[in-house]
């Protein structure tokens, strides 16, 4: 009888994440270096119904912040602080409906929510994931 595996962890997304941060090409890379990642469970229900969200499960990250290309334009420095936020049972929900390595579903939520870091609005970030078109 074979021990069944766990589902990975917080831990092991935001070692993901890392990793994949590490990979990206040293411009982006310096860019969001400052920009911490937090994994969660769920995102919560404030977050929900900011963003007209009905099911937590459509919601696998998010970029919480000023994008960098809006900065110039305050008149005095953001107080709120950056932060990515992966969602780990989202991220879990749609590494299983698409049976593809998590690797590759953390990167996609990583480089989308990196996109509006520079930002881009949610259409632009489908664009760049070959996604247009698609319901947001």
């Amino acid at each position: 009888m074979s021990t069944p595996r766990l589902p990975p962890t917080a831990d092991d997304i935001a070692a993901i994440g890392e990793a994949i941060l590490q990979e990206l090409p040293a411009p982006f890379r310096e860019a969001v270096s400052a920009v911490p990642i937090a994994v969660q469970d769920w995102p919560d229900e404030a977050t929900l119904d900011a963003m007209e969200i009905d099911d937590p499960l459509d919601l696998t990250g998010l970029y919480a912040a000023v994008p960098l290309g809006e900065r110039a334009s305050l008149a005095a420095p953001p107080v709120e602080p950056e932060m990515i936020y992966l969602y780990r049972l989202p991220i879990l929900f749609e590494w299983c409906e698409r049976g593809c390595a998590l690797e590759d579903v953390v990167f996609d939520v990583l480089t989308h929510e990196i996109g509006h870091h520079f930002g881009m609005d949610e259409t632009a970030t489908l664009r760049m994931e070959g996604r247009e078109g698609e319901e947001i």
